[in-house]
């Protein structure tokens, strides 16, 4: 294969039972379900690290909406992510997290995020922005995954069992369609590495 490589197996049990107690930080964020015509619109994410764009407003009724935006000011590194509260709350993550950054030689932490596809799900086909996908490479921490489950990247496929931690090329078209019976949840890890 050339979109895909297995890494590694994990432990991601007490990740899961971590996500399990906590249900609410399903609903934390949803900058990638509304993202405007993106393709996860059927996923469900934690966001652990994500980059700095939000911007908070009021509506006509005073209520606080959140309209996201890239900070264009001068001086933003768009590759630059932060911790989100949820990353304090799911200490569980960070050991999985720091411990693929050591066995890749990881040099910068981007994203990291947690996403859900519920059974008959998908994440629609598409490639990530170039000049993310050129500067860091995507990881997958399998978190919870069934037979059924569809990874498709350009023109190959593959399932990924709960545990493995898998590299692919992201910046090829991809997509995820879940015709398992159970949902699927992966960790999403972005790490600079020297090429």
């Amino acid at each position: 294969m050339k979109n895909f490589m297995k890494l590694a197996q994990v432990d991601v049990t007490p990740l899961m039972l971590a996500i399990r107690r906590r249900p609410e930080l399903w609903q934390e964020d949803t900058f990638l379900r509304h993202y405007p015509q993106g393709p996860f619109g059927e996923t469900e994410s934690i966001m652990l690290r994500f980059p700095k764009i939000a911007d908070f407003s009021r509506d006509k009724t005073g209520r606080k909406m959140e309209k996201y935006k890239q900070n264009l000011l001068p001086g933003y590194d768009q590759h630059e992510s932060e911790d989100k509260p949820a990353f304090k709350v799911l200490t569980e993550a960070r050991p999985i997290v720091f411990a693929l950054m050591g066995s890749v030689q990881g040099e910068r932490l981007g994203r990291v995020m947690i996403n859900k596809i519920v059974p008959g799900g998908r994440i629609f086909p598409h490639a990530d922005t170039p000049v993310h996908a050129e500067y860091y490479s995507r990881f997958h921490v399998v978190l919870q995954s069934q037979p059924g489950v569809i990874f498709r990247c350009d023109d190959e496929q593959v399932y990924m069992a709960t545990g493995e931690v898998w590299w692919f090329n992201n910046k090829l078209e991809h997509e995820v369609i879940n015709n398992s019976a159970d949902d699927r949840i992966h960790m999403i890890v972005d790490i600079r590495t020297s090429r």
